[in-house]
């Protein structure tokens, strides 16, 4: 029996579109026409010799035989990309600093870290995760080579905006919403302040005439989601991380205020970083940015700022 060998061009095109919910952004995305990622799939399927994809309302969805594939594309892909990693940087060593926020700590760090440390196995790197502005004070004194910021000011050197993200009002999954009637004060879960996203919340309620008090405050996400999860308030984040057993309440539900989209940025320590912190910026840009592009596609167009 002749054995087959799947195309990974073609591959990466179904499981970008997938991801996305889109062949047509995926296209975008690869730089190729609508027309050439058709083609890669109809070529996906007969290598494949069942159909990926069916019919569902206006769109479309995997069949059995699509999610089979889609899990070994991912893992090839991997691979692939761990391979091709590995031997352009044979040689490379250094070490990193690198911050990031609560909400990409778990999401990204195990299997982006995780890739990096098998591809440059002779890269040092200090992970740090914490709040906004610690990260962007660190950065401007030097002390991280690399960091991912939400854009709450002046944009920092070296930095890339990657996208937006929307904001929205999250409560626990379990229950409705403990959002009470208009005249009494919604409870909001928040971290202590500075924060951005406590800002442009109250700042949101503020200019509907909504009122609201603090229900719980805490130093970390993990003390804000499980609060939420309790049932003790509502909270704003992004999709970003947001755990099982918690939820975005859709626009409007129980008379709460829309809220803004919230930037992304990738800052550099340099503006011709090492080759290690170089590498490591391009290894964390494409799952961060197809999380953005899946995540923020209804995002409001309302830019936040600080409050």
């Amino acid at each position: 029996m002749r054995r087959q060998t799947f195309d990974l061009d073609a591959l990466r095109a179904f499981a970008l579109g997938v991801e996305l919910g889109s062949f047509a952004r995926a296209a975008g995305r690869l730089a190729r026409s609508t027309s050439a990622v058709s083609a890669q799939l109809k070529k996906l399927q007969r290598q494949a010799g069942a159909p990926l994809l069916r019919k569902a309302g206006r769109g479309t969805a995997l069949t059995e035989a699509g999610e089979t594939l889609l899990a070994y594309a991912r893992r090839l892909l991997e691979l692939n990309d761990e391979a091709a990693a590995a031997l352009r940087g044979v040689a490379l060593e250094g070490w990193v600093r690198l911050g990031l926020p609560e909400d990409f700590g778990e999401s990204l760090l195990p299997a982006a870290l995780g890739r990096f440390g098998r591809a440059h196995p002779k890269v040092r790197i200090e992970a740090r995760i914490g709040r906004n502005a610690d990260l962007r004070a660190r950065m401007a004194a030097g002390q991280l080579d690399l960091a991912l910021v939400w854009d709450d000011g002046p944009v920092p050197p070296h930095a890339e905006r990657l996208g937006e993200l929307p904001l929205c009002w999250i409560g626990t999954a379990g229950a409705p919403p403990p959002v009470p009637a208009a005249q009494e004060p919604l409870p909001l879960i928040a971290f202590e302040p500075p924060c951005l996203m406590r800002s442009l919340a109250t700042a949101a309620l503020d200019r509907a005439g909504r009122p609201w008090r603090l229900a719980f405050t805490s130093p970390s996400l993990a003390g804000l989601w499980a609060a939420t999860a309790a049932g003790l308030g509502v909270t704003v984040r992004t999709r970003a991380g947001l755990p099982s057993g918690l939820r975005p309440l859709d626009h409007g539900e129980q008379g709460l205020p829309a809220l803004p989209a919230l930037g992304l940025l990738l800052v550099r320590g340099e503006a011709t970083p090492p080759p290690a912190v170089a590498q490591l910026a391009a290894l964390l840009r494409e799952p961060l940015r197809a999380q953005l592009d899946a995540a923020g596609a209804d995002a409001p167009r309302t830019r936040a700022r600080a409050a």
